[in-house]
């Protein structure tokens, strides 16, 4: 039979029924308040601050543990400037037809449309890839499985991390995406781009549209069997 190294479990830490109800209610409350927005200032924001973010979003679970992302942190004026150059074009065939009428319609509660100043104006844009291989080890070539599920939930990851730090972010997804490649310098023949991730603090005049405070009960969400 084949051996499999583990260690014990140290770090777990067990709570009271009522100390878990308070944690679970406090993260409810913090949820809440976390908001997609569209409109952020040009203050700047720590660098560190990205790091530890992006370092919590890599302890996410993933297929086999090969943790199949790469994040680009972007602060620089120019790459900015490119990405949103490069999103826009793409934002105007999307809003002048190629969406369809059935997806513009469901844009219009938001408000949404081409123009993407924020690309430019918010001090950190990361954009998320995907990775078809790799491994445990930087230098593997094994193919990574469950790859959308495991980049996916390393995105929530980052977007809860950001937020808790006191940050804003919104999620952007151009669609053909494969720009950031080549602006990011990725590997085309291996990665993806999975997101572009926005962050933060919110302009002073920064609001949020009343149709994205609508959320489903929990009995829409969820069935307890």
């Amino acid at each position: 039979m084949q051996q499999h190294d583990h260690q014990p479990l140290t770090d777990f830490i067990e709570y009271s029924h009522e100390q878990m109800i308070e944690r679970a209610s406090e993260f409810l409350t913090t949820s809440q308040r976390r908001h997609t927005i569209r409109s952020f200032s040009d203050r700047s924001v720590p660098k560190e601050i990205i790091q530890t973010c992006i370092k919590a979003a890599a302890t996410a679970p993933s297929g086999a543990n090969h943790q199949p992302w790469h994040f680009v942190a972007i602060n620089s004026s120019d790459i900015k400037k490119q990405i949103r150059e490069a999103a826009e074009k793409l934002e105007r065939s999307f809003y002048q037809g190629r969406a369809g009428e059935e997806w513009l319609d469901a844009l219009k509660p938001l408000g949404t449309d081409a123009s993407k100043p924020y690309l430019e104006h918010a001090p950190w844009l990361i954009a998320i890839f995907s990775q078809k291989k790799g491994g445990i080890n930087t230098d593997d070539k094994n193919t990574n499985y469950y790859v959308h599920e495991s980049v996916g939930i390393a995105t929530g990851f980052l977007i809860q991390a950001l937020h808790r730090a006191g940050l804003a972010t919104l999620t952007h997804t151009p669609k053909p995406m494969s720009f950031l490649t080549d602006i990011c310098g990725r590997d085309k023949d291996n990665e993806r781009p999975y997101m572009l991730l926005i962050a933060g603090y919110p302009s002073d005049d920064a609001t949020v549209p009343n149709h994205a405070l609508v959320k489903k009960s929990l009995d829409e969400v969820a069935t307890f069997i």
